[in-house]
């Protein structure tokens, strides 16, 4: 598997630079500021790359169509470790994105053997916790989506298990549900454009996760029928796998237009505007049109001992429903940038950016720039030792997960409706 990431791991070391340069993602800041108004995620170098995400950036600016969509594998109760990934979907929605959410039961049920009835129970927390943030938008379960299933279906026409020891590093023994729950990923992100026609889609997901969006685009692309391109002077429209009639409808759509055995070419015409017309075209003869999706990459939010916060390492995440004692000897026994001694602290300061009760603050409870900012400095100047810090911590988390609790009750009743 290359680099080692393995999008189902409960903790692993991803060099994210290395990752970046492999495979072509880019640092957030290439597209930030087409964005009328950055939101604190991206603000505070919590999303750190992207994949395409310029036209998403376009469509929030001109409040043009778009999707947002990513998913939750059910294997597990939620906690503080999903909330960012929730929050970014709520933004983009906000934005005027359609909003599609997916509980990945399948895939918890293939490759981890959550029994289906867990499934249901976990997921509907998820649900309960998106809606609690100010969720609109679509919600379903895999297993109960059937033009999800077919989508899938078709998607896994077009992945081999080649495709599938490159990216994800199966072998002979990988059993084939945990090689269709990755088809049926392909599908949720896929689904949008199936539901609401070919739209810009951005996927939010952590950096772990880009080996499922690499497949996806490469299947989006083997699955048009025609590939359209900028040639010197003219527009080629090229089939793939296109029936004649399609190429004919293509030709008939350009006057003017030259028809060959296999391509089309349009003279004088815009590259997007033809883009669209033969998108439209595909469909009317069978085929999806998709457009490729794009994505946005965010850090992992640390475990409170250190590595990734994970649902099935306990000690590592804080719950929605954490009771206050837990919750005291967790943030009290978190893991910080401290030094080993009081002196050296003082003199040499924390290092916030090693520590999982600073980055508390930083993806979820302080909400204010400028807090964040104090307690920052007074960490690295050795003003504020570790002690106070995660008192005052525990306090905000507190009046956070009551303010939650409250607002999940108050929305439960959406995720039956």
């Amino acid at each position: 598997m290359q680099q080692g990431i393995n999008p189902w791991a409960s903790s692993q070391t991803v060099d994210v630079g290395k990752l970046f340069t492999e495979f072509g993602i880019e640092p957030m800041e290439t597209v930030i500021d087409r964005l009328p108004d950055v939101p604190p995620f991206m603000r505070r170098g919590i999303v750190v790359g992207h994949r395409d995400y310029g036209p998403i950036a376009d469509a929030v600016r001109n409040r043009t169509p778009f999707n947002v969509m990513t998913g939750f594998m059910p294997s597990g109760h939620p906690h503080l470790g999903h909330l960012m990934v929730m929050k970014e979907v709520v933004w983009h929605v906000e934005q005027g994105g359609r909003g599609y959410v997916a509980v990945a039961d399948r895939e918890a049920h293939a490759v981890r053997g959550i029994p289906w009835e867990q499934c249901r129970e976990f997921g509907r927390e998820y649900l309960t916790c998106l809606y609690a943030l100010g969720y609109q938008g679509t919600t379903y379960a895999q297993s109960s989506n059937d033009p999800l299933k077919d989508l899938a279906f078709e998607a896994a026409i077009k992945i081999n298990f080649s495709d599938l020891s490159a990216i994800y590093g199966f072998t002979q023994e990988t059993s084939l549900a945990h090689g269709m729950s990755v088809a049926t990923q392909v599908a949720d992100i896929l689904y949008p454009q199936t539901d609401c026609g070919p739209a810009p889609t951005v996927v939010p997901v952590g950096i772990d996760q880009d080996p499922h969006i690499r497949l996806t685009r490469d299947v989006a692309y083997k699955l048009r029928m025609f590939l359209v391109e900028q040639r010197d002077g003219h527009v080629s429209v090229r089939s793939k796998n296109a029936p004649d009639a399609a190429i004919d409808a293509v030709h008939a759509a350009f006057p003017g237009s030259k028809r060959y055995g296999g391509h089309v070419d349009v003279r004088g015409g815009d590259l997007q505007a033809i883009e669209a017309a033969v998108r439209e075209i595909e469909i009317d003869h069978g085929g999806y049109g998709f457009i490729a999706p794009s994505a946005t990459y965010h850090t992992f939010m640390q475990g409170l001992q250190g590595g990734k916060m994970s649902s099935s390492v306990p000690e590592s995440f804080i719950s929605f429903h954490e009771s206050e004692k837990d919750l005291k000897k967790k943030v009290m026994g978190a893991l910080t940038g401290g030094r080993m001694t009081l002196e050296e602290q003082k003199r040499l300061g924390g290092e916030p950016e090693r520590c999982s009760v600073y980055l508390l603050n930083l993806f979820h409870m302080e909400e204010d720039d400028a807090e964040l900012a104090e307690i920052c400095r007074k960490c690295r100047s050795g003003e504020m030792m570790c002690g106070t810090c995660k008192k005052e911590t525990l306090e905000r988390t507190k009046a956070f997960l009551k303010d939650f609790r409250e607002r999940m009750d108050e929305v439960e009743h959406l995720v039956d409706e």
